[in-house]
């Protein structure tokens, strides 16, 4: 789940808003469960910036209040999407705009799949939301929201990319093919004065040669065969916007002259033309090559060089920034869906193993990936095994844990309930996490391997489990982890959930006694 976002859950009945409150936060959400009646005041009191709520999950609500209670909620943050529990639709949808925020319709007894399917569209439906509306309001040059990813590496392109937006100088955009450096050129043009002016993109390296000329500066009316009528030139359709010139490293030498020329004079003429032409453009450009060992080598000008090299930018590939694959698979489903393309979910499992992928097409093969899975398992949730088999990473046992469906119900019965009491220190990989993995035996065998790949150092191992070290020497006490364990003290303490009558009931115990079945 992402930093700071929570669920809010609105339920009347006091057992089910515990219940539903508890499998969340197996699930490794965060939720704020009030009741319909006065809801707002304990919501805003517990969750001030009602932005960070990131779905509203409503119960057992009358047909007349439910409606009340979206439009108040509504009201309250117009991002926030709905999941209602209990029926399958609105009596009354005459408000299409509350309509459309309803990501789903649940059954009271809830199953694991749908219920993750259920949280993942609404966060999907909330980030989509903040994006447009980031986008429509003012600009601020160090947010480039199609620039997708939280890692370091793109945190310094988005900084990089903040300075040099609104200026007017020559930007060259260096990386490997499906980095993602189109993608930055028109975030620059669409942060600069330029903005509602033309931004025109060529690929040096798909156009033959002997007719690049005429594409960049145009051509007279029987300039050469074929040129049956003029045609106008990109830089003339770019004139007081952006030309981005990708591929440059592929332009041949004598049209590198020819544009370095414009670059200086600021005029060109079109192929068969004597009449000078004024431009007005801003040059962004791209390549995937090296540009000075091509200098070296004699097969790039070095003045166009530094004539177009002002302001350098250089995209990380996507195997140096793997903490953001979830996010951009996250994007790029969004994009088949708003394309009505298709859908695909990927559970856990399939995401860490991603993640370890070394990705030598970034995220362009990131991408086709994506549709690819979307044409196999249309609407589906793609596990490890699902996979094409040169992304699969995870070990037998890895993949065991990960691919074990359980129904919410069943795995509830199996938790250790001292788990679900300290859910805020349990271990969440930033990839997300089923809710298999919150089972208490799961949980000391994670930190019997941290602690063994850090050589029982305590420090190291909490490191590598991302929590406190105060937080793993509970845990270790916890579970005895200091020397092994009896029989005895491996037993479950605190409270256990079983199923009875499909419902979820509580059963106490008190410490040092065992469970019936």
């Amino acid at each position: 789940m992402v930093d700071g976002a929570k669920v809010l859950v609105i339920e009347d009945d006091e057992k089910s808003r515990h219940d539903l409150e508890t499998v969340l936060r197996f699930l490794g959400e965060d939720p704020i469960s009030v009741a319909s009646r006065n809801w707002s005041e304990p919501a805003e009191l517990a969750i001030p910036n009602s932005s960070e709520v990131v779905v509203a999950i409503i119960g057992s609500i009358d047909s007349i209040r439910l409606e009340e209670l979206l439009s108040d909620i509504y009201e309250w943050e117009a991002c926030i999407p709905f999941v209602i529990v209990g029926r399958k639709e609105l009596l009354d949808p005459a408000d299409l705009e509350l309509k459309s925020r309803i990501t789903a319709f649940l059954d009271k007894d809830l199953s694991y799949q749908s219920l993750l399917d259920a949280l993942h569209k609404s966060k999907l439906f909330h980030d989509h939301y903040n994006r447009l509306r980031d986008v429509d309001g003012l600009r601020n040059h160090d947010m480039f929201h199609g620039l997708v990813g939280k890692s370091d590496a793109i945190q310094r392109v988005r900084h990089m990319m903040g300075q040099v937006a609104n200026t007017e100088v020559s930007v060259l955009i260096t990386g490997e093919s499906g980095t993602g450096k189109e993608v930055v050129a028109r975030s620059l043009h669409l942060n600069s004065n330029r903005a509602d002016k033309p931004f025109i993109p060529i690929n040096c390296g798909a156009i033959p040669s002997e007719l690049l000329e005429s594409e960049l500066f145009g051509h007279e009316k029987g300039a050469f065969t074929g040129a049956i009528s003029a045609r106008v030139g990109r830089f003339e359709l770019a004139d007081g916007g952006t030309l981005f010139l990708d591929e440059i490293g592929d332009m041949p030498l004598n049209m590198q002259v020819k544009l370095l020329r414009v670059l200086q004079e600021r005029s060109f003429e079109r192929v068969g033309g004597v009449g000078t032409i004024q431009t007005d453009v801003r040059i962004i450009a791209a390549t995937h090559k090296d540009l000075e060992q091509m200098i070296r080598d004699e097969k790039f000008r070095e003045d166009l060089y530094y004539r177009l090299n002002v302001f350098p930018i250089e995209m990380p590939p996507l195997r140096n920034r793997s903490e953001d694959v979830p996010l951009l698979l996250n994007e790029l489903i969004t994009i088949l869906e708003s394309g009505q393309r298709g859908s695909v979910r990927f559970n856990s499992g399939a995401i860490d193993s991603l993640c370890r992928h070394s990705w030598l097409g970034n995220v362009r093969e990131l991408a086709n990936l994506v549709e690819r899975m979307a044409i196999l398992h249309p609407h589906g949730i793609v596990g490890i095994n699902d996979l094409p088999e040169k992304f699969r990473y995870l070990t037998d046992k890895e993949t065991s844990i990960f691919e074990n469906s359980l129904d919410i119900n069943e795995a509830v019965s199996n938790l250790n309930a001292h788990t679900l009491e300290s859910a805020d220190e349990t271990l969440l990989p930033l990839s997300g996490i089923d809710l298999k993995a919150y089972l208490a035996n799961l949980e000391k065998d994670l930190i019997s391997q941290a602690l063994n790949y850090s050589d029982g150092v305590v420090a190291r191992a909490a490191q590598r489990l991302h929590i406190r070290r105060t937080t793993l020497v509970e845990k270790m006490r916890k579970y005895h982890l200091q020397r092994k364990q009896s029989e005895e003290e491996q037993k479950l303490a605190g409270k256990i959930y079983s199923e009875e009558n499909g419902n979820l009931e509580q059963s106490d115990i008190g410490e040092g006694k065992s469970a019936s079945a």
